[in-house]
């Protein structure tokens, strides 16, 4: 299985799949990354670990919608049979989502269905939230839905920052990735009518 990750930013989830790929952990092929910044660090994570990257600048293209079929053009061009959603800021187009029905996996620092979105974190941190956690699901073709593949609780306790919280969610983050992508490598997960049944 040959897969790509589109990342936005910073990119630790980027180079803990990256790595498990490198250990074996991971029984497929990290092929390459895409972002849509030009800036974001997750580039030089994977110039580090030499693996393909590439920049495709939004604003060379009228709409989401245009942009999308380039990435589409490039995943076909590069066979890419998964993709993988990590820190990806841009809300992909409904016609490439269904280009790649339950291939397109995504990690989010909640537990969904409860804030998706943005900020999701930090919305629950001054919420007052006694248990937040991370999400690992399908992309369909509503923002932070479709099928959940993992959760993990994580409880929020009297006195814990901010910080503290955020850096304990990509502790989490950093092993639930990759176990779902390894799962989904493996064969081992299977989508039944909007719920995903982990073949033993």
């Amino acid at each position: 299985m040959k897969f790509a990750v589109l990342a936005s930013g910073n990119g630790s989830n980027f180079e803990v799949l990256a790595r498990s790929v490198r250990s074996g952990s991971i029984p497929a092929e990290l092929a390459l990354l895409l972002s849509d910044k030009k800036n974001a660090y997750v580039r030089q994570r994977a110039r580090n670990l030499q693996i393909p990257e590439q920049w495709l600048n939004p604003q060379d293209f009228p709409d989401r919608r245009a942009y999308d079929q380039a990435l589409k053009e490039i995943l076909t061009r590069e066979g890419i049979d998964f993709v993988a959603l990590a820190g990806y800021m841009r809300i992909l187009s409904a016609e490439f989502v269904r280009s790649y029905p339950n291939k397109i996996m995504n990690i989010h620092p909640a537990l969904l269905p409860s804030f998706p979105g943005t900020d999701s974190l930090y919305r629950a941190y001054r919420h007052g939230c006694k248990v937040t956690g991370v999400t690992v699901h399908f992309v369909d073709e509503q923002v932070d839905h479709g099928p959940i593949i993992l959760q993990q609780p994580l409880l929020i306790t009297p006195g814990m920052t901010y910080e503290e919280l955020e850096t304990r969610v990509h502790e989490i983050e950093h092993q639930l990735y990759p176990h779902a992508v390894r799962l989904y490598a493996a064969g081992k997960l299977l989508v039944k009518k909007n719920h995903v049944e982990i073949a033993e």
